[in-house]
């Protein structure tokens, strides 16, 4: 018999904040670049943390706490989800691949692999775009590599949450399986 997890045995079973600052941390950071919703930068926020990221960085005109848009969707993860500003995006790439992260957009261009079929290396920073008019020329210039979620149907797209949290989880699992240490097979 499949028996539901009462909400008390799963906030019991999660970390402490003392004890996430003591975990290693996934080794993909996110960019944020102009993200207009500061209800999508919460959702964001709350699919990091379930994911143990590294890093987000909320760029441009995205939004940042305290702001009780992204406090309503991120249920309190931007306590537990290492974040900063930086007004310049460009900026921000270029010192995380200066530091060799592999820079991948998650955009719909000429060069644009299919999120499940393209090669990554960690660390490696995953950068989201406007929802009306995705990521810069600027910063898909500085990208080492583009990727996309083919659509099926008549949309071209999905909302940038969700797409982030199809291909966050995707990388994560990647990164899990290239690792030894962490015991899995591939499927």
């Amino acid at each position: 018999m499949i028996i539901k997890i009462s909400d008390e045995e799963l906030k019991n079973s999660r970390p402490s904040l003392e004890a996430l600052e003591k975990t290693t941390r996934n080794p993909v950071v996110v960019l944020l670049e102009n993200i207009r919703s500061l209800y999508n930068v919460g959702s964001i926020f709350r699919s990091s943390d379930g994911a143990l990221i590294e890093k987000l960085f909320l760029t441009g005109y995205t939004g940042y706490p305290p702001r009780k848009e992204i406090d309503k969707t991120s249920l309190g993860s931007v306590e537990s989800v290492p974040w900063e500003y930086q007004a310049n995006s460009l900026e921000a790439v270029k010192k995380l691949k200066s530091n060799n992260y592999q820079i991948v957009s998650l955009e719909q261009t000429s060069k644009s692999i299919p999120y499940n079929k393209a090669s990554y290396q960690f660390p490696l920073c995953l950068i989201l775009g406007n929802e009306v008019k995705g990521i810069s020329p600027e910063i898909l210039q500085e990208s080492d590599l583009a990727i996309d979620i083919p659509m099926l149907g008549r949309k071209q797209s999905l909302n940038v949450t969700v797409a982030y949290g199809i291909v966050l989880y995707h990388l994560i699992t990647k990164y899990k399986f290239a690792n030894p240490i962490y015991g899995l097979e591939k499927p």
